[in-house]
């Protein structure tokens, strides 16, 4: 009796403070649709073209508050749980629990301990309202009457099922964790719709005490399954390892995280949703070939690699891979951003400029064979990767077969500087003028990202136009820039030429075999490069509708192990091609209409007696005006000026010796055509003209060629620079 006059004392009175209350806090709090809308999560969900998540990453470090999840999509083991802890009567009160109230206050008159009074609703109220703290420990009564008036409009204008679902996504439960989707996948890996009874009642412990010590959870957990009449056994255990998870890994598929990171750089801190122009299968399939073929390559020392893929036509991104993941030493690296070398992939448009101003053509001769170029560090000596040459070959076989000699030749025809502005049209964006680099830059000698690399191929697929790419769902500002909007950097017919040659099989049969990765069911132009002692694989090519580029070598820049351009980046391109065009094939350009194409042979005959054909008769195609039918070795020497009697060493060259390498590694290669002739240095003969390789020792030299007759045929002056001969070595 005593008991319930006190209960009805309290009601009246409590609800006299209610109406109190409510004049002060006149404001009215947020409807069920406001709230789920203004909902902000700590992480940024990247997103493909087709809505799918491709990649979900951290952007907010003070909190970590997950995507709203919906009641049906939490367990009933959850629900169930928290109502238990929380608030039992929950669906039978109308936002306030009086029976609660009364007992709570009673036991407060007789300092009993007990859970308090405050029901979901009321502690939603107190969430939403901007006059409460959250996570206090204890409130006035003025608080918890004004808690109560709040509680009451939310019960008159939500839904019980909508009280409950906004609760368990606002709640904070531990550390930084607000709500149950971050709860449940931080603390049990798993989405709130797969909470059972034992993690459900610990999540129901942690709502109640926050940052209690698992002894205090484990013992509340077991209260809430008695409750249900569910045995504890085990959840001591369940506890220490869900309180002892760190880090805040995200369930699903994390496809994209370097992409992910630019997407961060790039949206304001509110965004929650980022769309980009990815396909989740073409991300997802370029991840696995890349991760794949690394792990089979990592007993040849190689741990990185990355894949691009574009569309041809609009530029935008299918798939970014900027590293292998746990593969690799340094993850966090974007290697489609990255600056390394890029080998022979730069030979395409090296020949595309010599295309371009009529000093070459695809058919055109150039002589494959040990050359020392004059630099002002030194001689420049270039050598193929197999170091074999192979005397005269067609710019055909030269850039099918990525030769290197012949590259470096029609570099020189152009220059560095010229070479360079071609490059930089194209998108590479070098960091040193053409003159830094010299003869290499046609080697690949300079550094370029493999983004920028695959959009200069691209400007080939697409008839020599340049165009930005893009990775966003719509274009970003940035792309409206004058410099970014499209431009021709190469005449169509010249492009055609270059992906000719590109796509032939045959052309490069000598170095890759017919039957090599390179080879394609449709039109496929591509290309291979490996960076000076190995230290970065390219394999870049484009069909009639993707670009592909692939990167594999080491962030640390150390070298890989018996990588060639077949075994290395190659695999992943030939694999991926191939599943890009798998329902639809790739078809060949159209040729223009200023490209001709007609049979040809080819005589390298010097003597009018004798005839040697340096390679066998085939069809060609010319830009209008530079074909011809027959291709001499006289006509090659007449257009590239006469040759000297002394082939090598050529005028003025410098030799830099090393002492710590042996003698017999440093000889001069001396070189003439002449085998009847004679060689003289500094005025004392020093044999016939077979005498091909000459110990060099410090000095200012002459070298003479003269003939039987001792008539001077030629004379080049050049220096030795360095240590003196090492004991014992022959001159």
């Amino acid at each position: 009796m005593i008991k319930a006059a006190f209960v009805l004392a309290l009601s009246a009175s409590a609800w006299g403070l209610c109406g109190f209350t409510a004049s002060a806090h006149a404001s009215p709090l947020p409807s069920f649709q406001q709230v789920r809308a203004t909902h902000q999560s700590s992480e940024l969900m990247l997103l493909d073209r087709h809505g799918h998540v491709l990649h979900t990453t951290r952007r907010d470090l003070t909190v970590r508050r997950l995507p709203w999840v919906n009641l049906a999509d939490v367990s009933p083991a959850m629900r169930t749980a928290i109502v238990l802890s929380e608030d039992q009567r929950f669906w039978q009160h109308s936002g306030v629990d009086w029976q609660a109230v009364a007992g709570s206050a009673w036991a407060n008159l007789w300092n009993q301990r007990t859970r308090g009074a405050s029901t979901v609703t009321m502690q939603l109220a107190g969430l939403l309202s901007e006059a409460q703290t959250l996570g206090a420990a204890r409130r006035s009564w003025t608080q918890k009457a004004s808690q109560a008036w709040h509680a009451s409009q939310l019960e008159r204008h939500w839904y019980k099922s909508q009280i409950l679902e906004a609760y368990l996504n606002l709640v904070p439960f531990r550390g930084e964790m607000v709500g149950l989707s971050a709860m449940s996948q931080t603390l049990f890996r798993k989405h709130p719709s797969g909470l059972d009874a034992q993690e459900a009642a610990i999540a129901a412990a942690l709502v109640r005490s926050p940052n209690a010590p698992a002894g205090v959870v484990v013992r509340r957990a077991c209260q809430v399954l008695t409750l249900q009449q569910r045995s504890c056994q085990g959840i001591d255990l369940l506890t220490s390892v869900a309180l002892a998870q760190k880090g805040s890994a995200m369930l699903g598929e994390q496809l994209a995280p370097h992409l992910a990171r630019l997407a961060i750089q790039q949206t304001p801190s509110a965004t929650t949703q980022f769309a980009t122009s990815l396909d989740a299968r073409w991300q997802r399939l370029a991840r696995e070939l890349l991760r794949q073929h690394l792990t089979e390559l990592s007993s040849q020392g190689v741990e990185d690699g990355a894949v691009i893929v574009l569309d041809n036509r609009s530029g935008e991104v299918l798939a970014w891979v900027g590293g292998s993941g746990e593969l690799s030493q340094a993850s966090h690296v974007d290697a489609v951003l990255a600056r390394r070398q890029p080998g022979s992939t730069l030979k395409p448009f090296v020949y595309a400029q010599a295309f371009a101003q009529r000093l070459l053509t695809p058919a055109s001769l150039l002589h494959d064979a040990p050359v020392q170029l004059p630099t002002g560090a030194g001689l420049y000596i270039p050598q193929n990767y197999d170091r074999r040459f192979r005397g005269w070959v067609s710019v055909r076989t030269a850039l099918g077969n990525s030769l290197n000699v012949p590259a470096v030749r029609a570099g020189a025809m152009l220059g560095p500087d010229q070479l360079a502005q071609q490059l930089n049209d194209l998108g590479l964006n070098l960091r040193e003028p053409g003159g830094y680099y010299g003869p290499g830059l046609a080697l690949g000698s300079a550094e370029v990202t493999l983004h920028d690399l695959s959009n200069a191929y691209r400007a080939l697929a697409n008839g020599g136009i340049w165009s930005p790419t893009r990775w966003h769902a719509s274009p970003p500002a940035q792309d409206k820039s004058t410099s970014a909007q499209p431009r021709r950097v190469l005449a169509a017919d010249v492009a055609y030429l270059v992906s000719d040659i590109l796509a032939d099989n045959t052309a490069r049969a000598l170095t890759f075999g017919l039957d090599s990765v390179l080879a394609t069911r449709g039109f496929a132009a591509v290309k291979t490069g490996t960076s000076k002692d190995m230290r970065d694989n390219w394999c870049v090519g484009y069909t009639s509708r993707y670009t592909v580029g692939v990167w594999v070598g080491n962030a640390s820049g150390s070298p890989m192990r018996n990588v060639s351009g077949v075994s290395g980046a190659a695999p992943i391109w030939g694999a991926l091609v191939r599943e890009l065009h798998r329902t639809q094939p790739s078809l060949a350009p159209v040729r223009p209409a200023n490209v001709v194409r007609l049979p040809i042979r080819f005589d390298v005959s010097i003597n009018p007696t004798e005839s040697e054909m340096v390679e066998p008769p085939r069809h060609e195609v010319f830009l209008a005006g530079t074909e011809q039918a027959i291709w001499s070795l006289a006509q090659t020497q007449a257009g590239q000026g006469a040759a000297r009697a002394i082939q090598s060493p050529p005028p003025g060259a410098i030799f830099a010796l090393d002492p710590d390498m042996p003698p017999h590694a440093q000889r001069i290669n001396l070189r003439t055509t002449h085998r009847e002739a004679q060689w003289w240095l500094n005025g004392k003969r020093l044999g016939a003209a077979t005498l091909t390789r000459w110990q060099p020792w410090p000095g200012r030299h002459v070298l003479s060629l003269r003939n039987p007759q001792g008539g001077l045929m030629d004379e080049v002056r050049f220096e030795v620079r360095g240590a003196s001969v090492k004991p014992g070595a022959k001159r």
